[in-house]
């Protein structure tokens, strides 16, 4: 990657990296109820890591 990131390719990967990360702990009893003990990322839509998969930016 070059030295100068486009804003639109930063923009991309602001998002890119908004998705990755996990959904609000208040969001666990709300959707599987308040004894149920699920790890956050379940409901995270985007699992994505900069090792495994890369973004199209």
């Amino acid at each position: 990657m070059s030295r100068y990131i486009h804003p639109s390719r930063k923009k991309r990967l602001a998002k890119a990296g908004t998705q990755t990360k996990w959904a609000p702990f208040w969001l666990i009893p709300k959707i599987f109820g308040k004894g149920r003990k699920v790890h956050p990322s379940r409901i995270t839509k985007v699992k994505r890591s900069w090792r495994r998969r890369k973004t199209r930016a």
